[in-house]
């Protein structure tokens, strides 16, 4: 299995990147430090320090500071600050891009993709910022009349996953610098470059420094423990698994703090016999690989009616078995590398049981000898409903189908799950797409559309997926108060 390579320029212009970083370091790792490395290679690519607790807290006291100024400012100038941040970070795209693709591991172009989708959070709350929410009304009862209207919430803390390490940043901080909160921000400490040149921009464009406070640390829990206990913080806002959301909601429930989260998936990808087939099999590819299957949004489990299965799988597999495995940064290469090891070790075992259960590896299934954390991609048929893969968040490029006769039936399958993030339906029968989006227990739902996640809409997911929105109006809100005012009248001559 060969592995693409990137070229000498592309692996100087990134090394660049990287070297331009604030306070860029790359040393072995001492006791209070931690490396981050390149997935496709296993190199260390910089050394950041290991904060503790006490330092995280100190952050809290900036950021809040930070935060009460910051909420005196008019909309019309925060809207204008994030109009700068905007064009600033697009300016950057390449810089952040390498980035990007250095620590995670995501194909350049996709990185690319990350910056615009990224830099768009920070257009749209520049924008929707100056459309306060607010209402007028009379007392049912007479003699008032009620006024409402939104104030900051206040200091927040954004906890970000590794798997966007600039849009799930934006998508947290954007909305509330445009509510006038202040914040603390622990990336991820597999990812956590991109975050701290993401903020250095944001600061060059204007935003006050001390307004946003970048925790890095391998110790999430007491990062966690610390910040939760303290009374300045109002807001959480957490992307990641559901069992460590769970968790940091009972320590956000110790101060009744507001919480957002947007937790696990297991995303079926359900195709109709009427379906068109070649739309069928791009957006099931879309939905399978971005990211590399590194979505909390991904399909996850592949249902495909009767009639077009066999068809449907034939040009599904083709174009899974042309993907081209190789470093992110390396020209033509359409799957990077995953996280680390033990996804990669995780991967084959999800594979080896489905297939010993009775399932059909179409394509791909293993990992190549060397250096770096690569999978193929992957195609299973008629996967069982036992086996692991087709009951698990598989987070990685493989596709693991089942085929159905019945809407009834495939219904009863793809809610058969504890989360509730998003679906996909194709069909070409408008009343049958409706209704089986209404019926699916899902946040989102891509119909005839691979990738649905916008930032003008509210993202977010039901059961154990999570709680709140991220995105759209519903997003600005998660970083607000409402208040009313009661304004007594009385009647005159």
């Amino acid at each position: 299995m060969t592995l693409l390579t990137p070229s000498a320029e592309r692996i100087a212009a990134s090394d660049a990147a990287l070297k331009s970083l604030p306070g860029h370091v790359n040393h072995e790792p001492g006791a209070d430090e931690f490396a981050v490395l390149d997935p496709a290679t296993e190199e260390r690519i910089a050394t950041l320090p290991n904060r503790d607790a006490a330092y995280a807290v100190e952050q809290l006291g900036i950021a809040d500071e930070a935060g009460r100024a910051w909420a005196r400012t008019t909309p019309r100038h925060r809207s204008e600050v994030l109009h700068l941040v905007y064009d600033t970070l697009i300016a950057e795209r390449d810089r952040l891009a390498f980035v990007i693709s250095r620590e995670m591991g995501k194909t350049l172009a996709e990185a690319n993709g990350e910056v615009q989708y990224a830099a768009d959070y920070v257009r749209w709350y520049a924008d929707e910022l100056l459309r306060p929410a607010g209402n007028y009304r009379e007392n049912p009862a007479g003699g008032s009349t009620i006024l409402t209207k939104r104030s900051p919430i206040g200091l927040a803390v954004l906890i970000a996953p590794w798997n966007f390490p600039m849009a799930m940043i934006t998508r947290k901080i954007a909305p509330a610098l445009a509510a006038g909160c202040g914040a603390v921000i622990k990336p991820a400490s597999l990812t956590p470059l991109t975050t701290m040149l993401t903020v250095k921009l944001m600061e060059r464009a204007g935003v006050p420094g001390e307004l946003m406070r970048v925790v890095t640390t391998k110790d999430s829990g007491a990062f966690s423990e610390a910040v939760l206990a303290d009374p300045r913080v109002r807001k959480l806002s957490f992307t990641g698994s559901t069992g460590v959301g769970s968790t940091l909601l009972g320590l956000a429930a110790k101060n009744v703090v507001k919480s957002s989260m947007e937790l696990g998936g297991n995303a079926p990808f359900i195709v109709f016999d009427d379906a068109d087939l070649e739309r069928a099999v791009e957006n099931a590819v879309q939905a399978k690989l971005r990211n590399g299957g590194q979505s909390c949004i991904a399909a996850n489990r592949y249902y495909v009616q009767e009639g077009i299965a066999d068809a449907f799988v034939e040009g599904f597999t083709e174009r899974m078995a042309a993907v081209t495995l190789g470093h992110g940064i390396a020209e033509g290469a359409g799957l990077g590398p995953v996280i680390n090891r033990a996804a990669v070790e995780n991967f084959t075992r999800l594979v080896d049981q489905a297939v010993e259960l009775g399932a059909e590896l179409r394509t791909g299934g293993s990992a190549p000898e060397g250096a770096g954390y690569f999978f193929e991609a992957t195609v299973l048929d008629r996967v069982p409903a036992v086996a692991d893969i087709a009951r698990t968040e598989i987070f990685g490029p493989i596709a693991a189908i089942s085929r159905f006769r019945t809407q009834e039936e495939v219904l009863a399958a793809a809610n058969d799950t504890p989360f509730g993030l998003a679906s996909y339906v194709c069909t070409e029968n408008l009343d049958r797409a409706l209704n089986v989006a209404d019926a699916l227990e899902a946040g989102l739902v891509g119909i005839n559309n691979g990738v649905p996640s916008n930032p003008a809409a509210p993202f977010g997911g039901l059961k154990q997926s999570g709680l709140g929105r991220e995105g759209s109006g519903e997003g600005l809100e998660e970083y607000q108060e409402i208040r009313f005012y009661n304004i007594s009248r009385r009647e005159t001559a």
